[in-house]
């Protein structure tokens, strides 16, 4: 089972010490920091990153609920507190579990297995999406035609229409190539001229004026050179 990296922001030593007990025997969570403000905490998290968050309400300085609107990005939160009024408020700020001290290790591992059950939708979800998002769906010839990324060599503008050159043939559809630039992956594809995309993966040579594409030259606009990242020009 993968190790999730925790942090514990909590001020009392006590409470500290079992929410270090508890990690412990929990085997695949491992303690990278420790600390008993929140301030110094948010620096932490500014240069590393952590999984779980197990976070006290009452904080010297910055209060738990403030350091959590405080932060851009965050790990999974488990907050702790021997306060119960202060559970809604928690949960407001998107928090996965609430702890009420003393707390078991029982219930500590419900929280826990709360946080993996989360981690894991999401990586299900972000690698569905990886897998679906592979391909377009355009309008030609009055129905819905399937374009793989993979397939596309270059998008060429011609008036009202886009013609994209694929592997399995040329396609015709019609919207401008600022539409369907929108709708191409950037880390795949670069528009070269003002009616030119490419498909970075397919250039097979190029100079200041030109790149070659399945045995064509296409030419580069004199105001796109400088976005085309293997251009050393």
């Amino acid at each position: 089972m993968q190790s999730y990296k925790c942090i514990i922001v909590e001020d009392e030593p006590l409470a500290t010490g079992i929410l270090k007990n508890y990690i412990q025997r929990a085997g695949h969570l491992l303690l990278i920091a420790e600390f008993r403000d929140a301030i110094s905490a948010g620096r932490y998290l500014q240069e590393q990153e952590a999984d779980i968050l197990f976070l006290d309400i009452h904080l010297p300085e910055l209060k738990g609920v403030d350091f959590l609107r405080s932060l851009r990005s965050r790990p999974f939160v488990i907050m702790t507190t021997a306060y119960q009024e202060y559970a809604v408020e928690g949960f407001e700020l998107d928090v996965t579990d609430y702890l009420l001290k003393p707390f078991s290790f029982d219930r500590f591992m419900r929280a826990v297995n709360r946080v993996i059950s989360q981690a894991e939708a999401g990586k299900a979800v972000t690698a569905g999406q990886a897998a679906a998002v592979n391909c377009l769906y355009l309008n030609i010839d009055r129905r819905k035609v399937r374009i793989n990324f993979d397939e596309i060599m270059y998008v060429e503008s011609s008036r009202e229409y886009v013609k994209i050159h694929s592997s399995k043939g040329v396609y015709l559809s019609k919207m401008t190539t600022n539409e369907l630039e929108q709708q191409l992956p950037k880390a795949l594809f670069r528009r070269i001229h003002r009616s030119f995309i490419i498909a970075v993966s397919k250039v097979e040579a190029y100079s200041k004026e030109y790149v070659e594409i399945g045995g064509n030259r296409i030419p580069v606009g004199g105001g796109y050179k400088k976005n085309v990242s293997f251009f050393k020009t």
